[in-house]
């Protein structure tokens, strides 16, 4: 009966190869996009590239049904990599939205068929007022197809739905070509980690892209001792700060080491009245720059299991970052 759920095990066998033919199919999909960017498609869509790189203008994208759905995401990909953009269903535009559309604007026209009747007002504005309209469309001699100034036209694949209806290889290419526009768009600007962190300041990716000059403990928060310091002051500055660690510095002030609770657990047997801290230190210690991104920080803890990092800049010891820091921000 239709909308039963699997009970046998026939049934789950069953389900598994259903997806394992949808992505297979897909993925053929993807591959003949691959193979049209590489031939055909590559022209129109450098050309695309340059006419939305050049506007002073937002791009505006549009479309109906699941290619609507798809134009929405594209949108808020743009706007999320420095290209600002926003999304105008077309049934809206015939009715007053039109207005939002600006003569510095360039316009993304999504249509599978390239036939969408909802597509014929902003089309036609587009086309009174000359602004650029770029077409993603399977259909290359379609009533959008002729009327654009450029056409991204998309193998036509087979869909992944048996019958051949429900959109869905057509969907991917069409997020995979809009993924490829803002990605070679984020490109050209030099979008850069810091400006990704201005439209992405809360959550785990906000977290992610904060600089490790933000969070370190710097100046009287730094534990350090020089050369040469006993172990008992070693130990206070150690049990002082609370950050496990305590750096060790040359006399003009760079990096010679680093002494970590670690370190002190495995010395216990030792007598540490008289010893120098030159004697037990790590004269390699894992070191970050002040401008990496706290997600890199957590991936160096992670990568060598241990729970601070020094903060150094040509070989001078700036702060120290840890563990506990990164995971109060959320970059975890």
């Amino acid at each position: 009966m239709y909308g039963q759920r699997p009970k046998t095990k026939a049934d789950a066998r069953e389900a598994i190869e259903s997806a394992m033919r949808t992505i297979a199919t897909e993925q053929a999909g993807l591959a003949a996009l691959a193979a049209a960017l590489d031939d055909g498609l590559s022209e129109p869509f450098a050309k695309a590239i340059g006419i939305l790189s050049q506007i002073s203008g937002r791009v505006i994208v549009t479309g109906v049904g699941k290619s609507g759905h798809i134009g929405s995401k594209l949108a808020a990909t743009l706007a999320s990599t420095g290209t600002p953009a926003f999304f105008v269903h077309p049934a809206e535009a015939n009715h007053g939205d039109l207005g939002m559309i600006a003569a510095d604007d360039a316009i993304v026209a999504m249509s599978w068929s390239g036939e969408s009747a909802e597509l014929k007002g902003i089309v036609a504005y587009s086309r009174r007022f000359k602004i650029p309209l770029i077409a993603m469309t399977s259909g290359e001699s379609s009533t959008l197809a002729i009327a654009a100034d450029v056409v991204l036209c998309l193998p036509r694949a087979p869909e992944a739905c048996p019958h051949g209806l429900a959109p869905t290889t057509s969907t991917l290419l069409q997020l995979a070509v809009g993924d490829a526009l803002a990605i070679a768009l984020l490109e050209a600007r030099g979008f850069t980690p810091d400006h990704f962190r201005t439209f992405h300041p809360g959550g785990q990716l906000g977290a992610n892209l904060t600089q490790v000059r933000e969070i370190m403990h710097a100046g009287d928060e730094l534990p350090a001792v020089p050369l040469g310091t006993l172990m008992p002051e070693a130990i206070r500055e150690l049990a002082r700060k609370r950050f496990g660690c305590v750096c060790v510095t040359r006399p003009d002030g760079r990096i010679a080491g680093i002494f970590t609770d670690g370190d002190l657990a495995r010395s216990l047997h030792l007598n540490l009245a008289d010893t120098p801290i030159d004697d037990l230190m790590t004269r390699t210690p894992k070191t970050i720059g002040p401008r990496l991104l706290a997600a890199e920080a957590m991936a160096l803890l992670n990568e060598h299991n241990i729970s601070a990092l020094v903060v150094e800049e040509d070989g001078f010891p700036l702060g120290v970052v840890h563990f506990h820091d990164l995971l109060k921000l959320g970059a975890a």
